[in-house]
């Protein structure tokens, strides 16, 4: 049997394997593939991702608004990349869940690979002019895609563009966005919404997580072979959704209609 490592003797990680910090186990780091920006090369290799918001206590405990940090994992529960909001305290407390913000996702290097970029709109069907857009980047500052709300008096609709703001999906959701006991899908189409490609769907937690808490879990799927910048796209739409129709206003209720 190999002897162990003398106490207080840190074994550095083996390289390109699982990482386990704070008893986090992160995706193995993939090889470098031509033309596809860094730090995406994790999503060539999963066709579904799960999104779990992190809880903070103080926000529990007080309800002050504190800023989103979200986990992406793989189906295997393996870490992909962490996110988390890039915000100022004054534009929490009095934009709310229409806040814009910059949220970055870093990967297990800690290498900022996406960032999404959220300007302040209005969410009112009484304003088709400025409705919801978000930014997909990556690396930070070079576009790749965008998330567009389409206009429509009782559904959440969204398109997803490419950089150069052709459209390439649909993102259709029900009528009415009230989480109870059961998940809320969001269909992904294709542009001509003949087929389903893909799904968003915020998943049910439980009474007491969703009644004192806004930190939800959602899960992606998409196809393994889509174009990986779209894949990306489709996460930062999942963010925007959230942000929308899942967070808890002021009062602490569930956010439980499309333009409320």
């Amino acid at each position: 049997q190999g002897m162990g490592a003398p106490a207080g003797f840190a074994v550095p990680p083996i390289q390109n394997q699982p990482i386990m910090m704070e008893r986090t186990i992160w995706m193995p780091i993939p090889p470098s593939i031509p033309n596809c920006p860094p730090g995406l090369e994790y999503l060539t290799q999963i066709d579904q991702v799960l999104i779990h918001q992190q809880i903070e206590l103080l926000e529990v405990l007080s309800g002050f608004e504190t800023n989103n940090k979200y986990e992406i994992k793989n189906s295997l529960g393996q870490r992909v990349y962490f996110a988390a909001e890039d915000n100022d305290c004054c534009t929490r407390i009095c934009c709310g869940p229409s806040r814009p913000f910059a949220l970055r996702i870093i990967d297990n290097l800690g290498h900022e690979v996406i960032t999404l970029q959220r300007p302040l709109r209005c969410s009112s069907c009484c304003f088709p002019c400025c409705l919801q857009e978000l930014e997909v980047q990556a690396p930070p500052g070079t576009p790749i895609g965008y998330v567009v709300q389409n206009w429509h008096p009782c559904l959440p609709k969204f398109t997803i563009q490419d950089e150069r703001r052709m459209d390439i999906l649909k993102i259709n959701g029900p009528c009415v966005v009230c989480s109870c006991c059961e998940d809320i899908n969001f269909e992904v189409k294709s542009v001509d919404e003949t087929a389903t490609v893909g799904r968003i769907s915020k998943q049910w937690t439980g009474f007491v997580k969703e009644a004192f808490t806004d930190a939800d879990n959602f899960g992606i799927t998409f196809p393994g072979d889509l174009d990986v910048k779209m894949k990306a796209v489709m996460i930062g739409a999942c963010f925007l959704i959230d942000f929308m129709f899942f967070e808890h206003a002021s009062d602490k209720k569930q956010r439980a209609g499309v333009w409320q």
